[in-house]
């Protein structure tokens, strides 16, 4: 996407924007995984880190996997309108906050968002050239055993997160592109093309 650039001499540039790559698919699916890959491979992908209203897991960093919010700061910024994207998922809120997106677009990178389907078709209504990704597992029994083998989860958020993922993946022929994580390598290899 460009866009023109009138300079003080009225010369006419044209100014390279990033895209917008957008990835989601059912919790446990490998997003965070794959998310990693690309970023390695592609150094102009910036990731946009998104706000949660949930705790951090083990091994989370405030600013590196989330930013972790309150749901009154949450819901403050949902009042002002700072969100390109929010939603209510697993009980808690998650958002990505459209000043970071814009900015990295604007800078000439391209940004890849990490967020749940919901999401996802937020973004393509407010900016219908990102590029919508979805990765899906190769069945609900493959994504159960991952989901349980994370060790994450109670069996009542388990089942939420399962019953989630069938409305998610009904869905799915809404985006661009479906990466079937049954090979991490192959998963990894086709994200690079579809971004590179």
């Amino acid at each position: 996407m460009y866009r023109e650039n009138e300079g003080a001499d009225s010369e006419h540039r044209m100014m390279k924007t990033g895209r917008l790559f957008v990835l989601s698919g059912p919790s446990g699916v490998g997003k965070g995984t794959l998310r990693e890959n690309a970023l390695n491979d592609a150094p102009n992908l910036k990731y946009s880190i998104s706000c949660t209203t949930r705790k951090p897991r083990d091994g989370e960093t405030d600013g590196v996997e989330y930013r972790f919010i309150s749901r009154e700061k949450f819901r403050e910024d949902i009042s002002q309108g700072l969100f390109l994207e929010y939603a209510h998922v697993h009980e808690d809120y998650y958002g990505t906050l459209k000043a970071d997106v814009v900015r990295e677009l604007e800078a000439g990178h391209d940004v890849l968002l990490e967020i749940d389907v919901q999401g996802a078709l937020q973004v393509r209504e407010k900016m219908p050239d990102a590029v919508l990704i979805f990765v899906a597992p190769p069945s609900v029994e493959v994504l159960e055993r991952r989901l349980r083998g994370r060790g994450t989860e109670a069996q009542e958020s388990l089942n939420v997160r399962l019953e989630n993922a069938l409305k998610e993946l009904a869905l799915k022929d809404e985006y661009d592109y479906i990466i079937v994580n049954d090979d991490l390598h192959s998963a990894c290899e086709e994200l690079r093309k579809i971004i590179l």
